[in-house]
């Protein structure tokens, strides 16, 4: 599960259920995920989701998605943040056998 391990529940305010609440009705219970071919996600919404990843639980900073757009999202998010700590290393560039002296 998402939260295996986690310690992103802890961090949220005291006050979350109301902010979700705010959020779904701000909304309009519907996924605000916007498709660059076919526009807006019809779905309806119902994971509030950071736009800018981290602990600015403002509203500016909150927006609602379907399950599907926010796995996409945070798949998305964790795959990049993955590839910044990837070690990179530099190989020599091989020369054709035809072409060795």
């Amino acid at each position: 599960m998402a939260w295996t391990g986690s310690t992103r529940r802890s961090r949220l305010p005291k006050d979350w259920p109301a902010i979700v609440r705010r959020i779904k009705r701000r909304d309009g219970y519907r996924c605000t995920s916007v498709f660059e071919v076919s526009g807006r996600c019809i779905a309806r919404g119902t994971d509030v989701d950071h736009i800018v990843p981290g602990d600015d639980h403002s509203e500016e900073n909150l927006r609602l998605l379907c399950r599907w757009c926010h796995r996409v999202k945070s798949a998305h998010e964790g795959g990049s943040a993955a590839g910044l700590k990837r070690v990179r290393t530099e190989r020599p560039t091989p020369v054709h056998p035809a072409l060795e002296d």
